[in-house]
């Protein structure tokens, strides 16, 4: 099967590349082409662990060697492993408040998993408290638990950052507590999942609310409610907490009336250092059955090697993740995920960007290495990488940059673009500087507060201490106004993102990906040959982990 796979693959993209070997322009094209492989049907959805992510890997493989570059893997292959685990959960949950047993409904009032590597997970009887935010942030003076211990219980938290009003303008948010409107770590439910598990709980439930997470709760029952990954560690995640989850927005409002209290009440109470957490005087009991297997999945990485003898030694990483949510055979209809723009467009890019990297004459080649690197498991929790970044192939001492690409602009050209974090890094000065020679501007993201810094495969590297960053088209066009590029958003939001109709559309003129690429070929060039090394902002919450890195390597 391997081999058809791979032989399907080479194939397939024999048009793609056939006679472009010496072109040196971008192209919407092939770009284009790319898109209609991966998003195909004979491709499943790009699930890992599937035929499908056979399919896309080897073509991936098969096109950088087509490309004529080199095994990103020091060991003399494309390949990466990511040895990964899947589970598939089925979840008995319920609430008891007094003599009342609440029992919610699967997907229509909440999703709840368990990551530990076991048959069975058991719950039982576990004290159900409301922890606001169920944030600990020193540097904000900030304690969501009071040192109340939570050990074996169940969390109720909140999602997002605790939205802190400006005591100057209480219809403003404080920029000096959680960066006001845009959201920190802080408010990522990987976050708080983390917290629970160092804390010793024994379940956390988030409470969504479509406007603060960005997203309708379809959006978690897509991708939580099927089979998980995570990646294998050899206590099977006997330290992460049992059960975590999230509620729905009518659930929590229903548990907490039948516990005596008021939703919106205690939501109040919780935007406050004052808060102490609240016994919702209930207990939960879960019963999770795990159906659990390895899968052997595969970042896909090539490499340019820079033309300086000294610098090629360094690295300038672009990064796209080639995986999507597979196929769902309980759908009716289509059961396919295609995801052409999420992220067969990334891809795409990616892909041409190693192609007009390949056909530079050597003397005009970067003088850094340029990698290349394709990652699994994003949809999963950013995890192709997040295995890359905690063993990366090259030293992250030496490695400058993570240029990444999670969706690329498949429209007309656009008069601005969109830097995710903005003013996180020196990266964004270097792109402003471009966008002034290209006749765009740049901003940040429209809904800060949605943390999209901190849900792509740049933020790994960020985690690091590797100055990352995702920049793409914005939503001003050429020839349209501000409210045509904001419709262009909107209806992709609402009727295609995480849907199996993420499939290319008739007005897709491409223009625009060209355009995109043409920009971070620039920075990539440019962080390649600069003397000075691409640094995070003064404050930047990943700049310690950066600083005290390079220092200990005597840079």
């Amino acid at each position: 099967m391997k081999r058809y796979a791979f032989l399907l693959a080479t194939v397939v993209l024999t048009s793609v590349y056939a006679q472009t070997q010496k072109d040196d322009s971008l192209s919407a094209n092939r770009i284009l082409k790319h898109i209609k492989v991966l998003s195909s049907d004979e491709f499943e959805g790009r699930g890992p662990g599937t035929l499908g992510e056979e399919k896309t890997t080897n073509y991936i493989e098969a096109y950088f060697k087509s490309c004529g570059l080199t095994p990103g893997n020091p060991n003399g292959s494309f390949i990466q492993d990511v040895p990964l685990v899947g589970i598939t959960s089925k979840t008995e949950t319920v609430f008891q408040i007094g003599d009342k047993k609440i029992h919610p409904e699967w997907i229509n009032d909440y999703v709840a998993t368990s990551h530990r590597f076991a048959p069975k997970v058991e719950v039982n009887d576990s004290e159900m408290i409301f922890c606001g935010y169920g944030v600990v942030a020193p540097e904000y003076n900030w304690d969501d638990f009071k040192g109340v211990d939570v050990r074996g219980k169940t969390i109720v938290i909140l999602v997002n950052d605790p939205p802190v009003p400006d005591p100057n303008d209480p219809a403003k948010l404080d920029d000096k507590v959680f960066k006001g409107k845009a959201m920190t770590y802080y408010g990522r439910w990987m976050y708080k999942y983390e917290e629970a598990s160092a804390l010793g709980a024994a379940a956390c439930l988030i409470v969504h609310e479509t406007g603060p997470a960005g997203y309708p709760f379809a959006v978690i029952t897509v991708s939580q409610g099927r089979e998980n990954f995570d990646i294998r560690t050899p206590d099977g995640n006997a330290s992460h907490v049992a059960v975590e989850g999230w509620l729905t927005l009518d659930a929590a409002k229903n548990l907490f009336k039948e516990a005596g209290y008021d939703f919106a009440t205690l939501k109040t109470a919780a935007v406050s250092r004052d808060f102490h957490p609240i016994s919702l005087k209930a207990k939960a009991s879960f019963s999770v059955k795990n159906t659990v297997r390895d899968v052997a999945s595969k970042n896909v990485i090539a490499k340019l090697e820079g033309s300086d003898p000294t610098l090629k030694d360094e690295y300038v990483i672009y990064s796209s993740h080639w995986d999507h949510l597979g196929r769902d055979t309980r759908l009716k209809g289509d059961q396919i995920f295609h995801g052409a723009s999420d992220n067969a467009s990334g891809m795409g890019a990616l892909l041409e960007l190693a192609h007009v990297y390949s056909v530079l004459k050597p003397s005009d080649r970067p003088k850094r290495s340029m990698l290349f690197l394709s990652v699994t498991a994003e949809e999963k929790g950013l995890l192709g990488s997040k295995f890359y970044a905690q063993n990366p192939l090259y030293p992250l001492t030496k490695t400058l940059a993570d240029l990444n690409m999670d969706g690329i602009n498949v429209h007309g050209k656009t008069l601005n673009m969109v830097s995710v974090g903005l003013g996180a890094s020196t990266l964004d000065d270097v792109a402003t500087q471009i966008g002034k020679e290209q006749g765009r501007t740049i901003r940040g993201e429209q809904f800060p507060e949605r943390g999209t810094y901190y849900r792509s495969d740049h933020f790994e590297f960020a985690l690091v201490g590797v100055p990352s960053c995702m920049i793409r088209g914005g939503t001003l066009f050429e020839g349209h106004d501000a409210d045509y590029g904001r419709a262009l958003e909107d209806d992709y939001t609402t009727n295609r993102y995480h849907k199996v109709t993420d499939v290319i559309q008739p007005d897709w003129t491409m223009e625009g990906s060209v355009q995109d690429a043409e920009t971070l070929f620039e920075l990539g060039t440019r962080v390649a040959n600069s003397s000075t090394w691409p640094q995070w902002s003064k404050g930047n919450e990943f700049k310690a982990k950066r600083d005290a890195m390079m220092a200990n390597q005597g840079h």
